[in-house]
Parts: C-alpha cells; sequence; structure tokens
C-alpha cells in the first residue's frame, strides 16, 4: 500500500520503517528534520506537511504525543483533512483520552473518511522488532481492512470495539502499569532495606504470587534485569513524563465516568513528584528512587 506517516517520534520512526520492510511505499512528515532524514534514508519520501503526506495515498498513520496535536495535525489547513481523499482511512496510534478519538472520529467521518483509534503496547523495543500489541476501535469492516497493514508493526492486533475502545483498553492498562511499577518499587526497596539480597528477593517474587511484567522482565531495582532501563541508569524506556501523562488521561476519563481509582490517584501524586523534582526524562521505573533512603528530608 502507499500510506501516508505522521509522527516519527521514538516509537513511530520504528513503525514507519517496519512498514518499509514490509514493502509499502511511505511518505511521511515530522517537524524534527534529522528524524525525516533518517527515514528517507530508509526508503521513505518525505512531506512538507501533514497535508502533503496524506495525498495520493491509501491509508494514513499517525503517532503523536497528545490529542492537542492530533487535533491540529487532522485540522490545521494544511493538516490530514486537507489533503486526504474521501474513503482512506486514518489510523491514529498516539495515546490519547478516549473521548477526543471519538471526537477526531466524528471530524473524520463528516470529511468521508474511516478514522481508527490503535494505540500500542510494547515500548521502543517491541516498535522496533515490530512485536506491539494494538488495541484497535473501529467497525469490523474497517478493523478488517487495516489489521494486514498493523501486522506489519505488531505482533497481536486486538480489536477492542468501536472507535474509542483502543484508547480505553490503554489507559487502563497504563493504569495498571503505573501502579505495579509503584508496588515493585515499594516492595523491592523494603526488602533490601531489611537486609535480604535484591536478587534473591526479586526471584522469590518472580516465582511467587507477587510476580508481573514490572518484576520479572522490568524490575525498578538495578542490577535485577540486564535489558531493563534500571540497568542503564533508568535511560531510554518509557518517560515518567509519559507515564504521568497516561494516568491523567487515565484520572481525566475515570471523572467523566465517575467511576474512583483509589490507587490510580495515589499512583499519579507519586509519578507527578517524579517529575516535579526534574526526573521527568528518566524512565518510569525511577519510580523507585522516590524510596532512597534521604530522598524525603531532601
Amino acid at each position: 500500500m502507499k500510506i501516508g506517516f505522521i509522527g516519527l517520534g521514538n516509537m513511530g520512526a520504528p513503525m514507519a520503517r517496519n512498514l518499509l520492510k514490509h514493502g509499502h511505499t511511505v511518505q511521511v512528515f515530522d517537524l524534527n528534520e534529522v528524524a525525516v532524514r533518517a527515514l528517507v534514508d530508509a526508503g521513505a519520501s518525505a512531506c512538507a506537511s501533514p497535508k502533503l503526506a496524506a495525498t495520493d495515498v491509501e491509508l494514513v498513520v499517525t503517532m503523536l504525543p497528545a490529542s492537542a496535536h492530533v487535533r491540529t495535525v487532522l485540522t490545521d489547513e494544511n493538516g490530514v483533512l486537507a489533503g486526504i481523499a474521501p474513503g482512506v482511512t486514518i489510523v491514529d496510534s498516539s495515546t490519547i483520552d478516549p473521548a477526543s478519538a471519538q471526537a477526531f472520529a466524528k471530524l473524520a467521518q463528516a470529511h468521508g473518511n474511516p478514522f481508527v483509534d490503535a494505540p500500542v503496547s510494547g515500548g521502543t523495543g517491541g516498535a522496533a522488532a515490530g512485536t506491539l500489541t494494538f488495541m484497535v476501535g473501529a467497525s469490523e469492516a474497517v478493523y478488517a481492512q487495516v489489521k494486514p497493514v498493523l501486522e506489519a508493526m505488531g505482533k497481536n492486533i486486538v480489536h477492542c470495539g468501536e472507535t474509542g475502545m483502543g484508547q480505553v483498553a490503554k489507559i487502563c492498562n497504563n493504569l495498571l502499569l503505573g501502579i505495579t511499577m509503584a508496588g515493585v518499587a515499594e516492595a523491592m526497596s523494603l526488602g533490601t532495606a531489611l537486609g535480604i539480597d535484591s536478587k534473591v528477593l526479586a526471584g522469590i517474587i518472580n516465582t511467587s504470587t507477587g510476580r508481573c511484567w514490572s518484576s520479572d522482565t522490568y524490575n525498578p531495582y538495578p542490577g535485577i534485569v540486564e535489558t531493563a532501563p534500571s540497568a542503564r541508569g533508568y535511560t531510554g524506556g518509557f518517560g515518567t513524563d509519559l507515564m504521568l501523562k497516561d494516568l491523567g488521561l487515565a484520572a481525566d476519563a475515570a471523572r467523566s465516568a465517575k467511576q474512583p481509582i483509589f490507587l490510580g490517584a495515589l499512583a499519579q501524586q507519586l509519578y507527578q513528584a517524579m517529575s516535579s523534582s526534574g526526573r521527568g526524562g528518566l524512565d518510569f521505573s525511577a519510580i523507585i528512587k522516590l524510596y532512597e533512603r534521604g530522598e524525603h528530608a531532601s
């Protein structure tokens, strides 16, 4: 297919590369000229605006930081809807709130374009390896149409329901992830403070009822998982500020549904404390730094 791809950040760039690897023709746009040049070197063609990236294509994919960016990319005078042909589907893989996804779908549908919300899970490693999980909100017919393209970028393509339900799945998953990471950080910090060897404790947790992805794959304690950000100074991975953003989306959605999220609200405050202390750029597993002795005295 001929695909327009907009948003070449840490996730979008490797996703676009995987489309190229699977034989698709890709034309790209991003404000970062270095990112665009790297994709051009990989075989993509560069466009000067989202409008041009969406012109003369069979599918448009957007991967952007927040709903405000999605709205601008869609509706600006040089945006997607100014260049896209009627009938061409728009797939948004950004993580945004469900209500915004549904609003954008109405805007696109008024223009004659199906809109799919398809946020991802799997991190930058999954994006590079093409093993992402896509949580897709769309009609059955549109889901069937876009699934083969998503399979070029991901391993697990899950139809979550109608438009907006992909975002519901994503924010609920990341709500739980933020909570479990804080829980593992708390348990590991307590155990080592009480004198147990960190590797022994991690081994017990990972073969017992406390086992979770945050403990066995992404453990926040240094020296436990060699491939985790905790082994490289909490660089790379999924930033604290990004986790804070997703917890904010969950809190907003919970408020609109009048649904309590007791642990989510506490986790949001913990990650806010990290961000406010200037560590928002560190991987979210750096939440364990809040448990370092002397942290609360500083």
